[in-house]
């Protein structure tokens, strides 16, 4: 493997206080230093923060005491020292969502609603505060991503307001409204013909000729621990304990593995007792290697050509497909694959019952979610959690065509009560 050499470290404007940790193999356990490196160099496994055994973990009370973000949980991110970018992402609201515990015939349901995440609207925006600052870190000057859009925009706005040249790298298809919410914060934006897939091989190419951070390639051991915050926050907010199943999108499969790896770390950290939470996955059938790979019991991804609405999970060769299923059938969990018809569906009914917007990754969650309980896959006494990781605003022409038309009126009180006797209200 090509390894880049790094600015010498007195010539890099970075935190002296903020180091980050070294990182090991999740396949062979080979140990390595800490570089903007994530594939292992003896069995091309991939690479994951190493934790110091004898870290001072905090109480209930002292994380109850810290500021409302995903630093809160610092000890469990991968740096000694003190972040000092994007300290201000994470602790999304928990919502309680009792009509559509109804619908799906359980006890409890909350939405973990990352569409209101800081700053871009995604849950992207907590991989991207971590991965930003393994950069600094690393004494990387120049950050980038591949991206099917959340990304893109979380990389593009933390950039920006790091001061860091960004160049960000999407299909040439992507929506309208992600493409323009990338734009707006002024990095090299590149349109790449082909899919996600092409667009990541290529990433990989450029980290290693322009010693770029590259997010989610050469940085991605750093970046995938900011999705363990939502974990905690989870946790947290049910009064430090664990619901009996989460529900997440996926598209390379890092959240879900993340989510169960910070459960794990939560309950080792005497923090929560009890059983880990079921884990399920939502996938669009337009592209559902995951969800497949789950159905046949197998251990090897089989890559997919993308063809559905929901581009932002629209990975047909996922990097983490084979821990995320792993992962779902270790906890007694599963998968399933739904329609893009089911997605739209799902996007209306969140938002008419809870008021929130997602996007089409969170329709493929609620729509996964309903899809899963048809099968009998919840009982009456759960409590589970929907994880929604994006707004509904980044994807409007998805639903555009499901949405009636608003009647217009003259400003007479006779017409709206003709409107309201038509209603039937």
């Amino acid at each position: 493997m090509h390894t880049v050499e790094l600015p010498a470290r007195d010539a890099v404007s970075q935190s002296s206080t903020l180091r980050a940790l070294p990182q090991h193999c999740k396949v062979c356990g080979a140990e390595f230093e800490a570089a903007p490196e994530a594939i292992c160099g003896s069995c091309l496994g991939p690479l994951e923060p190493m934790y110091p055994e004898s870290r001072r973990l905090p109480s209930r009370a002292e994380i109850a005491s810290r500021a409302p973000s995903m630093w809160r949980y610092r000890e469990w991110l991968p740096f000694e020292g003190t972040p000092t970018l994007s300290q201000d992402t994470g602790f999304t609201p928990l919502v309680d969502a009792p009509r559509l515990a109804d619908r799906l015939g359980v006890a409890r349901l909350w939405i973990k609603n990352d569409a209101v995440s800081h700053p871009t609207l995604s849950f992207k925006d907590r991989v991207v505060a971590s991965a930003i600052n393994a950069a600094k870190a690393l004494g990387l000057d120049t950050v980038g991503c591949a991206s099917t859009g959340n990304l893109a925009n979380a990389v593009a706005a933390q950039a920006a307001r790091a001061g860091l040249p960004a160049w960000i790298f999407i299909p040439d298809n992507l929506e309208p409204a992600k493409v323009l919410g990338t734009a707006v914060y002024g990095p090299h934006l590149v349109r790449v013909r082909g899919h996600y897939d092409d667009v990541n091989r290529l990433c990989a190419q450029l980290a290693d000729r322009f010693g770029w951070g590259i997010v989610n390639v050469n940085l991605r051991g750093y970046y995938g621990e900011g999705s363990k915050t939502m974990g905690f926050e989870i946790a947290e907010q049910l009064g430090w304990r664990f619901p009996t199943a989460v529900i997440t999108p996926m598209a390379g499969g890092s959240l879900l593995t993340k989510l169960h790896k910070a459960f794990g770390e939560i309950r080792d950290a005497g923090l929560v007792d009890g059983e880990t939470p079921r884990l399920y996955g939502a996938q669009a059938s337009g592209c559902a290697p995951i969800t497949r790979l789950v159905e046949s019991g197998g251990e090897t991804i089989v890559p997919e050509v993308p063809n559905t609405i929901a581009k932002s999970i629209a990975i047909g060769n996922p990097a983490d497909g084979v821990f995320a299923a792993r992962a779902m059938r270790g906890t007694g969990g599963w998968s399933a694959a739904v329609s893009d018809d089911a997605i739209v569906a799902a996007i209306r009914l969140l938002a008419e019952t809870t008021g929130i917007f997602t996007e089409t990754a969170g329709g493929a969650t609620l729509a996964g979610a309903l899809a899963l309980a048809d099968q009998g896959r919840f009982s009456k006494s759960d409590e589970v959690v929907l994880c929604i990781t994006g707004n509904g605003l980044k994807t409007l022409d998805a639903i555009s065509g499901s949405i009636a038309d608003s009647p217009i009126i003259a400003p007479r009180v006779r017409e709206v009560a003709a409107l309201v006797e038509a209603a039937g209200a």
